[in-house]
């Protein structure tokens, strides 16, 4: 009789350890034991297997362990028990490799494996309890499944092999005939032959009894060839089609089956045969997505050894609780499929806590010493218990109550004044010890304290506090805010999106991450994306709408760099770009918003454009993008009336056109224009030794200066880096650049100011001035002597308030050209406005006297009452440009239209639109009308007595309209009429130049010409100077005299 032993070696310190196979030879295991010295040990088995052979056959290896199969054969009968308790006594054993180096292995675990009886030439063998027979057993001997084997199978390794669960999962699709029993039976037939058959059961009819799912349970493990033959032929006998899952052949592993939050875990299957695919998916609430690679998924299926032919991994990095569920891994060979699964659980923390406070702010009152609040923390779509504490101030940590809808703190806020802030946190702790906090501020409104009035559903606030709300219309999420500026509410910031666009961005982000990243997914979230587009929101979500639009897209040019997108999602992506562009950008005055969205705009589109595959030269075109591509060699398209031509050796290129996107992006060239085009190449072969790309821009207005050629560079500015202007004429210019990124053209717009002129208005600015400052500081001096009569008060009441309201005017524009106040929004605001205001009362009161002038030299019999000159020049020179300033500011930021520019000056984006015009319209008709008193006045002048006049008459005639022009030019702003010529004037020629520098003069040293003509021209004023002079030098030596006399008296 032979009874096999089956023995687990662990070589955990050896792992390199290779037993040999021993066949039908003593293994020599020198040292403490050896298997022929056994009998020697034992009487019970020396008595009753005086004959006996051993045998020692590696079996298989498992991890850092080997099995092995100990047979043995005697002529008499013995019992296995016997044998299996010897090795309770042999912990080690001396094993010799076929090398010859000896080892110290360690008995595991030891069983009886199967059991045959000899006799003669019969043979009668069975596997033991969870055992069955192997299948080179099976298929050789036809010895399966537990039946009794009559063959000598001692030679076969090994004999028996443990029980395993394996699952078929099945669906056969018969193309003409209907399922009926006969078909089970054959269906039952075909598994049959495979071992370790167990049973086969029908679980469904589906479509008209034309397809039938089916599961079969076996015990055993199989190769794939076997099931393969078996599912080839019941096609071809039974005229179906079948897909077959299993599972139970794929072995899983994971790290851990429960990972802490934000932690890495790493999966990993393997199955002994080659596959030709590969994959993961993860189930979770019924929802089942593909894993691809993205953010946090890795996958990597070059694991494969020569046990295990097929391998993935998958690992997954800074995981949320949205990564807790069924992992499953698949390997695929034609319609068979084998998978594994296993469980994966993070430990979860809230991705956001909302806290809310009732009453939202603490309204102190001379009566209140206390009041008591009450916080909530919510926790959506989270079930998971809390460790949950709350602190006050940062004090002591306390328990809070807790229900269905949230978790619960009362605080009690002191009335007592305090610079300290009042604050509420709280923490939640996981069962891996990890937290996460948030913390609530507390508005106090103290006694005194300035604060914002309850404003429909804004509670009252504290100045300089800001209030979040987190309600939003129907179909929008979200929440708005609003500030309370002293006690003034501020305009209200909303932050509520579509629902639609909302769904959107989260399918966008797993996509990023890789679940669910399919073709068809990538597809659905760009037309979801452009029907979305398409909708005009109001004005308080579109910004917010646009916002996650661009967004969307970011989330995709990131998962793009993982994933490539397919040409399937090129019409929709282009579309819903273009759409966005043809929205309006409203940032208000906050330009950097709309500087940082429209640079991730750009990145975005261009890093899909790279990165999703086309399979169409034709390209696509639309209202605000167009897109080309260039298969190899030399590339020449049109975009946008732009020439473009690339000159390259290989590799295909893609050309991208963008309208109306310049405009929004950060202009570090403050005085130039871009182009509406921008051009965005980017070439596929990235090794081309030589490049070179020339672009022919078509400039917006003729005579519009010398232009820059730039790109748009990592950091996120126009950059002239290898770029140049090769060819510029009236209406185009030629680009020409040694490498790839997008493309446009700036122009001079208002001129960009040289260095010379900027010293030049600095320093007449300076002189300006001080000239201004001694003209006011005269006019006090001698305004008791020269203001004698009504005109003469009506004069220089006007002169003192155009040089008051100019020097004002002029140290505004000095300080705004000196220090860059762009970064500080709240400066340039006010800079602006008193630029703006100071300039218009500027000429406003230079209309004032004009009017004062003409109505003397018109009505001489009817001169002017000094009252109703008080009444009109003071609605004419504060009221009006109040009224103007005021108005052109309050419209601006209620239509969400910029008040100001970075140079903190009015903005100018069409004829008769923006801010700048309600400078430029009330300045051109105070200087054409200006222009016709001066004109009036000439004429005026230019009457002679009689025919007979004499030809001094005619001179002194001369001389006044001389003094006239010279004089009355600075006053009544005759000189701003050389900006106005600027825009009508071709940019490149010497005339520019001319009346830019003398625009610059004039205006700059405009003080001086005030001080010229105002104080030193005037005759009573000047001798009223100069007897102040001459007296205050007699009074010098007096009084030197009388202080050297007392002097000496002292002494």
């Amino acid at each position: 009789m032979l009874k096999t032993v089956e023995m687990i070696m662990d070589f955990r310190r050896h792992s390199s350890l290779q037993l040999p196979c021993v066949n039908r030879q003593d293994l020599q295991v020198p040292g403490k034991y050896t298997l022929g010295e056994w009998e020697t040990n034992s009487n019970s088995i020396r008595k009753k297997a005086l004959h006996s052979m051993y045998f020692l056959r590696l079996l298989r290896k498992h991890g850092t362990a080997y099995i092995a199969e100990l047979l043995v054969e005697s002529n008499v009968t013995v019992q296995a028990q016997t044998i299996l308790s010897l090795f309770d006594t042999v912990p080690n054993l001396q094993v010799q490799d076929a090398s010859g180096t000896f080892h110290t292995v360690t008995l595991v675990d030891s069983g009886l494996v199967a059991d045959c009886k000899i006799f003669g030439d019969d043979y009668s063998c069975k596997c033991s309890d969870g055992y069955i027979w192997s299948n080179e057993v099976c298929y050789n001997f036809s010895c399966c499944n537990e039946s009794i084997c009559k063959h000598n199978v001692l030679t076969i390794t090994p004999v028996c092999i443990t029980k395993v669960q394996v699952h078929l999962s099945g669906t056969s699709t018969l193309n003409r005939t209907t399922w009926d029993s006969n078909k089970t039976e054959q269906l039952e037939t075909a598994f049959r032959g495979l071992n370790g058959f167990e049973h086969l059961n029908i679980t469904g009819l589906r479509l008209s009894n034309r397809t039938v799912d089916f599961e079969v349970d076996l015990s055993v493990k199989f190769e794939m060839s076997l099931l393969q033959g078996i599912v080839s032929t019941l096609e071809a006998s039974l005229g179906a089609v079948f897909s077959i899952n299993s599972v139970g052949l794929v072995t899983i592993e994971s790290t851990e089956p429960s990972v802490p939050y934000m932690s890495e875990s790493t999966l990993k299957c393997t199955f002994e045969e080659a596959s030709s695919s590969s994959g993961w998916k993860i189930t979770r609430m019924d929802e089942c997505l593909e894993l691809y690679n993205g953010s946090v998924v890795k996958l990597d299926s070059s694991c494969a050894t020569k046990e295990y032919k097929s391998c993935t991994i998958v690992t997954l990095h800074n995981l949320t609780s949205v990564w807790t569920g069924t992992y499953e891994c698949e390997f695929s060979s034609g319609s068979i499929r084998h998978t594994a699964t296993t469980e994966l659980r993070v430990a979860p923390l809230p991705e956001h806590i909302f806290m809310t406070a009732k009453p939202v702010t603490v309204a102190c009152s001379n009566r209140a010493a206390n009041v008591t609040v009450d916080i909530t923390a919510t926790v959506y779509n989270d079930n998971d218990n809390y460790e949950v504490r709350w602190s006050y101030k940062g004090g002591n940590e306390m328990q809070s109550a807790a229900d269905s809808l949230g978790y619960y703190f009362k605080v009690v806020i002191s009335c007592k004044k305090t610079t300290e802030a009042h604050y509420v946190t709280v923490t939640f702790k996981n069962n891996k010890d990890q937290e996460k906090t948030a913390r609530l501020d507390i508005p106090v409104i103290y006694e005194g304290d300035k604060f914002c009035k309850e404003d429909d559903l804004w509670p009252k606030t504290p100045s300089g506090d800001t209030v979040i709300k987190q309600t939003c219309p129907e179909g929008r999420v979200g929440y708005e805010t609003r500030t309370c500026t002293g006690n003034k509410w501020q305009s209200v910031v909303s932050k509520c999106v579509s629902c639609h666009l909302f769904n959107l961005s989260r399918a966008a982000e797993n996509f990023m991450t890789g679940q669910g990243a399919t073709p068809e997914a990538a597809v659905a979230i760009f037309k979801g994306l452009r029907n979305s587009s398409m909708l005009h929101s109001n004005s308080s979500g579109r910004m917010a709408d646009l916002t996650v639009s661009i967004r969307i897209l970011e989330l995709m040019a990131n998962a793009s760099e993982s994933n490539t997108l397919q040409n399937s999602v090129l019409p929709d992506f282009i579309h819903a770009a273009s759409n966005m562009l043809d929205q309006t950008w409203d940032g208000g005055n906050n330009t950097p918003v709309i500087h940082d969205m429209s640079s991730h705009f750009l990145r975005s589109v261009e890093g899909l454009v790279k990165n999703i595959q086309i399979n169409s030269e034709e390209g696509f075109i639309t209202h605000n993008l167009a897109l080309n591509l260039c298969p190899g060699g030399h590339c020449e398209v049109t975009m946008f009336n732009i020439m473009i031509n690339m000159n390259k050796t290989s590799g295909s290129s893609k050309i991208l056109g963008v309208k109306n996107l310049t405009d929004k992006l950060l202009n570090n060239f403050p005085n130039m224009v871009p182009s509406p085009i921008l051009i965005s190449a980017s070439l596929e072969n990235k090794e081309e030794s030589f490049l070179q790309i020339s672009l022919e821009f078509a400039k917006e207005q003729p005579n519009s200066g010398k232009p820059l050629c730039v790109f748009w560079n990592s950091a996120g500015r126009w950059s002239e880096e290898g770029c140049t202007a090769k060819r510029d004429t009236g209406n185009n210019t030629l680009c020409v650049c040694n490498h790839l990124t997008a493309f446009s053209a700036l122009w001079f717009n208002s001129g960009k100011s040289p260095a010379t002129l900027s010293t030049i208005t600095t320093v007449g600015l300076s002189v300006s001035i001080c000239s201004l400052i001694i003209f006011l500081m005269s006019q006090f001096l001698v305004w008791s002597a020269v203001v004698k009569t009504n005109l003469s008060y009506f004069y220089h009441t006007v002169m003192v308030n155009i040089a008051g309201f100019l020097l004002l005017a002029q140290c505004s524009f000095l300080v705004s050209s000196i220090i860059n106040l762009s970064k500080h929004p709240p400066w340039c605001v006010i800079v602006t406005v008193c630029k703006h205001l100071f300039f218009l009362a500027t000429f406003c009161w230079m209309q004032c006297m004009s009017f004062v002038l003409v109505h003397h030299l018109i009505f001489v019999f009817s001169p002017l009452r000094k009252r109703v000159f008080t009444f009109l020049s003071s609605m004419v020179g504060y009221a009006c440009p109040v009224l103007i300033v005021g108005f052109t500011y309050m419209y601006c930021k209620y239509s969400n239209q910029d008040y100001y520019d970075e140079n903190c000056w009015l903005v100018f984006k069409k004829p008769l639109q923006g801010s700048l015009c309600s400078f430029l319209l009330p300045v051109g008709t105070i200087t054409f009308t200006n222009l016709c008193c001066v004109v009036i006045v000439i004429v005026t002048l230019m009457k002679t007595p009689g025919p007979d006049g004499s030809k001094a008459d005619h001179k002194e005639t001369a001389k006044s309209i001389l003094k006239v022009v010279f004089f009355m030019t600075p006053v009544f702003g005759l000189t701003w009429t050389t900006g106005f010529l600027l825009y009508m004037v071709d940019r490149n020629t010497l005339l520019f130049t001319v009346m830019d520098y003398s625009f610059c003069i004039l205006n700059s040293f405009q003080g001086v010409f005030i001080l010229l003509s105002g104080c030193f021209a005037e005759q009573k004023v000047r001798e009223e100077l100069l007897k102040l002079i001459t007296v205050y030098s007699k009074r010098r030596p007096e009084n030197i005299k009388t202080a050297t006399t007392c002097m000496k008296s002292k002494s």
